[in-house]
């Protein structure tokens, strides 16, 4: 049996180029067993007709707010009631602003705010839309809200440019919807992952890092998405594809890292990031020559990104990482105090690890919390973090039974 079968679907169409990938999301979503109904905004109408997308879900498309056809003319209740996932794809720019404004001016801006049901938003827009200013802080605003963002993609877009703003491909919002109605232990969870390394520039060629692959980190954010939380991995520099069902903002330096965090606010954020201390107080305009024998690299201090999330006024239940040459249990714990976690994991590098963490496709942690400790043997980094995943969910329900 499909993953949606009988599931009630709502699918919102706006008003962009990326309708027409619309009528493929409906078929792939009866596909899998759902019942779709679609909305379709007056802008969704001029790049896709109702009648394709009628013929597709076996369903009356609804475009107008005040229908007297439709049951006590009061459309938007009638549809909100049913639904179970209120989907929008595409999301416009202008879409996501009525949104975030809380306007209801025509049928499916209405409903989004007359419905219980959860909403997910799959942008897409101009690469340069999706990073104006306005745009970011509504998409911050919607996910505040607990609205669920799905992409945007990187790649070609119908404007002959190219990066963010691209919408997911049919199969993959699919996927991410079935994962939005599953019963995983963190359903509907919002989810931070940091992961890899960050570098500090020293000029325009050099840079100061250390040996995370991100893999660890990856790996999370995997198994949180597949345990059904809404997940955004902010990494760092490495050569890993994004994880599937996850969105990935990269980031180069400490400072980027802490900005991409502290703007996206979560239920449970899990720092695995290895962020560099430090930086160098100045960063050199041009190449750096060798002229001296010696030569002195002042450094200054990086935002401790895991301790301003767990200082926050209502802080997300924060977990993070600690990787150790020595004394692991006193130095993980001593953070783990310092900064008020609610957990750490830790594991042994350099010449302890015997071939694990940094670099290495397996990994063993230590965790400790308040009062308690856990120790996750070796094994490969996925199952590894899937069982990660299991004991932080359920300490995050213990003291959150209610997210």
């Amino acid at each position: 049996m499909h993953s949606l079968h009988q599931r009630r679907l709502l699918l919102g169409v706006g008003g962009g180029i990326a309708a027409y990938k619309s009528a493929e999301l409906v078929r792939e979503l009866t596909r899998q067993g759902a019942e779709v109904r679609v909305v379709m905004t007056a802008a969704a109408t001029e790049f896709i007709t109702p009648l394709t997308l009628q013929a597709l879900s076996g369903h009356p498309v609804r475009q107008a707010l005040f229908d007297a056809q439709a049951e006590a003319g009061m459309d938007h209740i009638t549809l909100a009631r049913w639904a179970e996932l209120v989907l929008i794809a595409p999301a416009t720019a202008d879409l996501m602003a009525r949104l975030a404004l809380g306007l209801a001016d025509d049928l499916l801006t209405t409903l989004c705010l007359a419905t219980e049901a959860p909403i997910a938003l799959a942008p897409a827009m101009n690469r340069q839309m999706w990073a104006a200013p306005a745009t970011r802080d509504n998409a911050t605003l919607l996910t505040t809200r607990g609205l669920h963002l799905l992409g945007p993609a990187d790649g070609e877009q119908a404007c002959g440019e190219s990066g963010l703003g691209r919408m997911l491909e049919p199969q993959e919002i699919a996927r991410r919807a079935t994962t939005l109605l599953s019963s995983g232990p963190l359903a509907g969870v919002r989810v931070v992952v940091t992961a890899g390394p960050t570098r500090e520039a020293i000029d325009p060629v050099r840079f100061i890092s250390n040996r995370s692959s991100g893999r660890m980190g990856y790996a999370v954010a995997q198994a949180a998405a597949e345990a059904g939380a809404n997940v955004l991995l902010v990494s760092g520099p490495v050569a890993l594809p994004a994880p599937a069902g996850v969105e990935r903002i990269m980031v180069e330096s400490a400072e980027q890292m802490y900005t991409e965090v502290m703007a996206h606010p979560c239920d449970l954020f899990i720092a695995t990031a290895a962020v560099a201390d430090y930086r160098p107080q100045i960063t050199a305009a041009t190449k750096l020559k060798k002229t001296a024998a010696e030569m002195s690299l002042p450094l200054t201090r990086n935002p401790d990104i895991l301790a301003a999330v767990a200082a926050l006024p209502q802080p997300p239940f924060t977990v993070g990482f600690a990787a150790e040459t020595d004394q692991l249990e006193q130095y993980a714990r001593g953070k783990l105090e310092a900064k008020r976690l609610n957990m750490i994991a830790a594991n042994w590098v350099g010449e302890r690890a015997a071939g694990a963490g940094f670099e290495s496709d397996e990994n063993a942690l230590e965790l400790f919390w308040p009062g308690g400790s856990l120790t996750l043997p070796r094994a490969a980094k996925l199952p590894l973090a899937r069982h990660l995943v299991k004991v932080i969910s359920e300490h995050f329900h213990q003291l959150r039974p209610s997210p």
